[in-house]
């Protein structure tokens, strides 16, 4: 143990006395710097209400539009790392129970992120889903903890080809960049959220219009911002995204979306605006949180690793309880109706980086069941009801479903 505390001093005040070669940031907070070959429509900084004013009755109407039933569906897919085996899991079980809508608008944050173009293709994408994140794809995405630590305090910007990379390149392939496009297109949206470290912002991404650009530059800038939105600091190095403005080029360093939003279901700039909003009076709104937002007691190890890791993960559980209070308020305006699912107090789950294939398939397996029986979804009071009024103990096998009433969300046909 003294041995690791002094390497990483060491390692520590190595990295300090050097840095990683890389072009200043755009000097301004609103900017018109974008990656080459795009528009402004790309992206959009969450604090610029200029923008979102600007474009988002073009946005919106479009998901109107392509509500051919008449109704909107969003789903919202939030942060949680190996947690993310719940949302998988939760996908493909409304799947196999044919309850899982077109959703005209899907969000992504980190690992969120990474499920939200499956999720927005459709129950036929499915299998490439669980391929993409199944057998050992994800079994050794972060290696040792400690290791993993030390490369970052000595190499911050990481192996381009990294783990996570890899992973991210190998699903993001021309035919889901061509069917991202088919679909933006009718009108129907996927965004996705990336922390922008420079400005200390949250970015989102328009992916359908990154999509219709086309060929392998598309290709590549799909696959970097889902590789930055999932980039947890200090587990996986940040993305730099180059960017342009005239003739004056810089770099934007992105890290985990929810470092700053750990799920959304529309920009925080909206509720300055909310009469922008109003085109999605109405709509459905679901909600995977792919983590606990309670969680029981539980003894932290006086060690440097499980003390930045729990810190990180209760950061997480607080930001992600806030989202959720903000969604409630927003819905209630536009008469929304919102539900949403998360891993109850009382499953036995582990950390957040326990990428343990054994623990994986159990909650991927969980989800997968509740989903199919038709009791995944609740309403925000009915989840925290069940949460605070559960067993100070965590049971010794898997626990009920998120809700025992499998009505509480009227399908269509």
């Amino acid at each position: 143990m003294r041995r690791t505390a002094l390497l990483l001093l060491v390692l520590a005040m190595l990295a300090g006395c050097g840095t990683t070669a890389r072009r200043p940031a755009p000097p301004r907070l609103i900017s018109g710097a974008v990656p080459e070959g795009y528009t402004a429509k790309v992206r959009l900084l969450a604090a610029d209400m200029e923008q979102f004013a600007k474009r988002s009755p073009e946005f919106f109407q479009g998901i109107r539009d392509s509500a051919s039933d008449g109704t909107i569906d969003i789903l919202a897919l939030s942060g949680g790392g190996a947690s993310g085996a719940f949302g998988i899991g939760a996908l493909t079980g409304l799947s196999r129970a044919h309850q899982r809508p077109q959703y005209e608008l899907v969000t992504g944050v980190s690992v969120g992120g990474l499920l939200a173009p499956f999720a927005y293709l459709g129950p036929d994408w499915d299998d490439a889903m669980v391929r993409a994140f199944g057998g050992d794809h994800t079994a050794h995405l972060l290696g040792s903890p400690a290791r993993t630590l030390l490369a970052r305090l000595v190499f911050p910007l990481g192996n381009r080809h990294g783990a996570l990379f890899r992973l991210v390149d190998g699903f993001v392939t021309p035919t889901m960049i061509e069917a991202v496009a088919r679909e933006n297109a009718k009108g129907r949206r996927l965004v996705i959220a990336t922390t922008d470290l420079d400005k200390d912002e949250t970015v989102l991404w328009d992916m359908g219009a990154i999509a219709a650009r086309g060929g392998e530059t598309a290709r590549e800038t799909f696959r970097d911002v889902l590789i930055a939105s999932a980039s947890v600091p200090g587990m996986f190095p940040p993305v730099l995204m180059h960017v342009q403005d005239g003739e004056h080029h810089y770099d934007e360093m992105h890290v985990d979306g929810s470092v700053t939003a750990p799920v959304f279901a529309a920009p925080l700039i909206a509720e300055l605006h909310p009469e922008s909003l109003s085109m999605l009076r109405g709509a459905h709104l679901y909600m995977i949180v792919n983590g606990q937002v309670h969680r029981f007691p539980r003894t932290t190890p006086v060690q440097t690793l499980p003390v930045l890791t729990a810190s990180f993960a209760a950061g997480l559980t607080y930001k992600t309880r806030e989202a959720i209070t903000e969604t409630i308020a927003l819905s209630r305006q536009l008469d929304i109706r919102f539900v949403m699912t998360s891993i109850p107090v009382d499953y036995p789950q582990n950390s957040f980086v326990d990428f343990d294939p054994r623990s994986t398939l159990a909650l991927y397996n969980y989800a997968e069941s509740c989903a199919e029986q038709g009791k995944l979804w609740v309403t925000p009071e009915q989840g925290l009801r069940r949460n605070l009024t559960a067993h100070s103990t965590p049971p010794s096998g898997p626990p009920s479903c998120p809700t025992e009433d499998p009505a509480i969300v009227p399908r269509k046909p």
